[in-house]
């Protein structure tokens, strides 16, 4: 059994795994799946998948329609009782869109976690006032921004607390580019120079005006500790974001992220490059 501090949306995924596994292995359609729990078939592959909630009162039934063993059973409804406990997250669910939802309870299960940002530092390495402006470009209402930012310090909470693991490349341009007044931009980049090299950090920079790679926009590469979950690679846009666990799709994002980290500099330059663009930008500040 998995350990329930693994939050709900984990849970739910692993739940899933294992009501598809044992559907399959007794060579039963997700139609009649489905129909034991008055469902759709569309219904038992968002179950399947960990994508829904599911009622303790359906697993009951599938796995009575599966003839599962009253140890596994009992297993399972356990899981899926954890599966169903509202999460730290949830109260900010007024301000989170669904689709996002489902990223955050990701996130807070992950061991690791690799990643491309071409446009701004990424968001769990931000300081409170980096973040306040890069949410301030939503048009969000000032106190949904205030809570925006809470919400984003309270994901980065594991990262500090050194359980969770980053590998992440950024552009040369966001480093560059104010968001806001200098000042927060100087602060955001001597906290990145301060973590950089740091056990639970690996920080890469893609050179400014680099081009011949084939990334078109930022990803993200969950990576968990329990082996029956595989990686999960996030790609999100303004309205809505894609969840790609195939192994042919998630193969191709860890091609690229490999790619981008050979033409990346070393992580062991990082904290020189930082430190040649905090002194460019005071210079420009003293002018």
């Amino acid at each position: 059994m998995p350990d329930s501090s693994d939050g709900p949306t984990v849970l739910r995924i692993l739940l899933g795994t294992h009501l598809r596994r044992i559907r399959e292995a007794k060579g039963i359609s997700a139609r009649q799946a489905a129909a034991s729990i008055r469902a759709s078939d569309s219904k038992i592959s968002r179950i399947e998948l960990g994508r829904n909630a599911i009622r303790e009162i359906d697993v009951l039934d599938l796995l009575t329609l599966y003839g599962v063993a009253p140890a596994e059973r009992e297993e399972l409804l356990t899981l899926a009782e954890q599966a169903n406990r509202p999460a730290w997250w949830h109260r900010y669910n007024d301000i989170l869109p669904e689709w996002f939802q489902a990223y955050v309870g990701m996130e807070e299960a992950a061991r690791a976690i690799r990643g491309y940002d071409p446009y701004f530092i990424p968001g769990l390495l931000q300081t409170k006032e980096y973040a306040a402006a890069v949410l301030g470009l939503g048009d969000f209402p000032v106190e949904q921004t205030e809570r925006h930012v809470l919400l984003r310090r309270e994901r980065q909470r594991r990262y500090r607390e050194g359980k969770l693991r980053l590998w992440m490349i950024v552009d040369e341009a966001p480093l560059r580019r104010p968001v806001t007044g200098i000042g927060v931009h100087l602060d955001q980049l001597r906290y990145l120079r301060d973590q950089s090299g740091t056990p639970s950090l690996t920080l890469q920079v893609l050179p400014y005006g680099l081009g011949g790679h084939a990334t078109p926009t930022g990803f993200t590469i969950l990576r968990f500790a329990e082996p029956d979950l595989p990686d999960v690679v996030y790609v999100e846009n303004l309205a809505s974001a894609l969840y790609l666990d195939k192994p042919t799709e998630v193969e191709r994002y860890l091609l690229a992220m490999e790619r981008l980290s050979i033409m990346a500099h070393d992580p062991q330059r990082t904290t020189e490059i930082l430190d040649e663009i905090i002194k460019e930008l005071e210079a420009a500040r003293d002018e």
